[in-house]
């Protein structure tokens, strides 16, 4: 089974910008879906960002504009580029990848706390 390695998370002041990595352990399907969701306390995991095998991509509103979502297919990794941080970005996040429409991992979560 495929395990997803998380990085990246921290603090940070409003306004400022973080990069999460995520990086499979192995080959997945080349056919897939990866992304990012995140979770506030007492909050269901609500999905952040998306791109497919090919490229293609898919936000959040709240996050369009600021957040970018990109892939190294070689490395087996996707990144989740986060500018203009909010405190309502605050959140754990997590990696995820899809086969054909079902979740095959899920990562650690790394926890992402911005600060006013």
């Amino acid at each position: 089974q495929v395990q997803l390695v998380e990085s990246g998370g921290g603090l940070v002041q409003a306004g400022g910008s973080l990069r999460l990595s995520c990086a499979a352990t192995r080959s997945i399907l080349s056919s897939n879906v990866m992304g990012w969701y995140r979770q506030q306390p007492g909050k269901q995991r609500e999905l952040v960002a998306t791109i497919t095998s090919g490229g293609s991509t898919n936000y959040a509103d709240s996050v369009k504009g600021r957040f970018t979502i990109s892939r190294d297919s070689a490395k087996r990794t996707v990144y989740l580029q986060m500018n203009s941080l909010k405190p309502v970005d605050t959140a754990v996040y997590y990696c995820n990848v899809q086969i054909f429409g079902v979740t095959v991992s899920w990562g650690q979560g790394t926890q992402v706390t911005v600060s006013s």
